[in-house]
């Protein structure tokens, strides 16, 4: 049983006022998985499409979920609703202006391609509304953004082949490629052969392992090439996993309150983030899927931070290790750095560098 620390609450409201200030990064989010129940209703009606939903509030009566497939089954279900290139704009967009109360500055965001050409929306839609947001709402805000296309794992190969050879013409846009869905009975290696074609057109790779798949599917996805983990919090019941992603600096972007949404883990309390941090595990907070799981970036990390009761010197951790696992050019890097260092009192210990 993890051990609860109590924090004296003159410290805890200024560890949580620490959270609310510094700037963020965030390096795992569905941009489906920010589709709020009034927006989903909003393009329902404005494209004609019937849904079992009345109302929001009938909405958010479904967000129970008892697993991962519980949660993918209404994902799917509500992307219907997704049709046109606005629409993905403002999906976007809606997200961006969300998380900017959060203090994000940067964003690398997931999107599902085979879960809307599958439905007869062309490929080039999804992408250019989304990527027509992230650049001009982001270039507004001041969130530099990042597109990773994710492959679903839980389809074929042949299918992820098609949609990698469909991103070819959008190299300006999608910069990644990653792998999500229904983790059990679909393995990395599942798809080695795609990643490295990925790799040889020059995308970068992710992949989610070790949420609800085993120790292993990290195993795998590191053999697929990939430069982070998404999720990866069972490497923890592997102690060579452990070592050798703290060897090479592997980050994982870790989802905490998705986690114990999808009954990954317990509540909050037992979460192993604080155990991967002692470890040395670049370890980041992420929200995965805001609307579903009922936080953003701000609220999960507040909330986890509460819960597991860390200290000032972990919070700038969490967010610098964002920092560095983020996909930035140099320059971009020392000023998010730069940033983080400024907004918090933490001194750097003598002899690190940013």
């Amino acid at each position: 049983m993890a051990p609860t620390v109590q924090l004296r609450s003159d410290a805890r409201d200024d560890v949580l006022a620490l959270v609310r200030e510094l700037p963020k990064v965030e390096l795992h989010v569905h941009v489906e998985g920010t589709l709020e129940a009034e927006l989903m209703l909003r393009l329902a009606r404005r494209n004609g499409v019937s849904t079992r939903f009345r109302d929001v509030a009938d909405v958010r009566r479904a967000l129970m979920f008892d697993s991962l497939q519980s949660f993918l089954d209404l994902y799917y279900e509500q992307t219907q609703v997704l049709q046109t290139r606005q629409d993905f704009f403002d999906l976007t967009a809606a997200y961006l202006h969300r998380v900017h109360r959060d203090r994000v500055r940067h964003t690398e965001v997931f999107f599902d391609p085979q879960s809307h050409t599958s439905r007869g929306i062309p490929f080039d839609v999804v992408v250019d509304g989304i990527s027509a947001a992230l650049t001009e709402v982001g270039r507004d805000l001041g969130i530099s953004s990042r597109l990773i296309m994710c492959f679903l794992r839980h389809r074929s190969e042949a299918e992820a082949f098609d949609m990698l050879e469909r991103a070819r013409a959008h190299r300006d846009t999608i910069h990644g490629v990653g792998l999500d869905s229904a983790e059990v009975g679909n393995p990395p290696s599942k798809f080695s052969r795609v990643f490295a074609a990925a790799r040889r057109h020059g995308f970068w790779t992710v992949a989610h392992a070790g949420e609800e798949g085993p120790p292993d599917y990290v195993w795998q996805a590191l053999a697929l090439g990939v430069r982070r983990i998404d999720h990866g919090v069972r490497c923890m019941e592997d102690e060579a996993l452990v070592e050798r992603l703290v060897e090479d600096g592997t980050p994982l972007t870790v989802c905490p309150v998705s986690n114990v949404r999808l009954k990954v883990v317990p509540d909050l309390a037992h979460h192993n983030l604080r155990r991967m941090l002692e470890r040395g595990l670049a370890a980041t907070v992420n929200s995965d899927d805001p609307a579903y799981f009922g936080g953003y970036l701000g609220d999960v990390f507040a909330e986890t931070v509460q819960a597991l009761g860390l200290g000032r010197a972990e919070v700038v951790q969490l967010a610098e290790n964002a920092v560095r696992a983020a996909v930035l050019d140099a320059g971009r890097r020392q000023e998010l750095l730069t940033e983080v260092c400024r907004g918090s009192s933490v001194p750097r210990p003598a002899g690190q560098s940013s």
